[in-house]
């Protein structure tokens, strides 16, 4: 074996100082990740803020406001926010008590069309922005909101 072609030893690891909270997992390789969007944001009281001041807006609105089945918004919106904490990095809490999440098939009984859409988005961008979000995450998350009201399309009935 010439110098070029022999494997060199890994160097040991450094000590290091207890990780941050932030640095929870580890990505491939083992490289360190940031923190997950649902820490970056505040976690449970920031999607929690959020989905509140959504159905806020929902609660009056007379196109959305009879698509839930209950009277009391309330479990409605312990279910948004379980789904937002989960999707974006948060605990798993809405799988453990709904099984997969399957939204196209969960919205299938509710006649959603361009308009029932543009009135959520509405309302979402109204709590979104009641957030104040960093510019970074506030378009992270619009990104997402946006692209998940467009794919609950299923109707293009009146």
């Amino acid at each position: 074996m010439t110098p070029e072609s022999t494997p060199t030893p890994a160097a040991a690891p450094t000590p290091a100082a207890a990780p941050s909270p932030v640095h929870l997992r580890d990505g491939e390789n083992g490289a360190a990740i940031g923190a997950s969007f649902y820490e970056q944001v505040g976690g449970r009281p920031f999607f929690a803020k959020l989905v509140a001041e959504f159905y806020r807006g929902v609660a009056t609105d007379p196109v959305l406001k009879p698509m839930y089945p209950e009277a009391d918004l309330g479990p409605a919106e312990e279910r948004l926010t379980m789904f937002l904490e989960q999707y974006w990095g948060g605990p798993g809490t809405y799988s453990e008590q709904r099984g997969h999440p399957r939204l196209r098939q969960r919205h299938q009984p509710f006649k959603v069309n361009p308009e029932a859409r543009d009135r959520w988005l509405a309302h979402m961008r109204d709590a979104v922005d009641a957030c104040d979000l960093p510019p970074l995450q506030r378009e992270t998350l619009w990104d997402y909101l946006e692209r998940a009201a467009h794919a609950m399309l299923n109707t293009f009935d009146e």
